[in-house]
């Protein structure tokens, strides 16, 4: 099962605000993805889960 939107920006120990500066994401759909509100599409959620791994943000999923 793939790590949700909340689960990869805790592993990186990042605050909302923080996290979508990163990633160049609305903070509002990183709010919306952690309250679901509304849904992260699962590609999405590979390509972060990707671009973290590889840039060394990800601590322990």
């Amino acid at each position: 099962m793939n790590p949700t939107a909340k689960e990869l920006r805790r592993s990186t120990g990042l605050s909302q605000a923080r996290f979508a500066a990163l990633l160049g994401i609305p903070k509002r759909s990183i709010e919306n993805w952690e309250s679901q509100k509304s849904c992260c599409p699962d590609y999405v959620l590979k390509l972060i889960e990707y671009y973290l791994k590889h840039e060394g943000y990800l601590k322990d999923i």
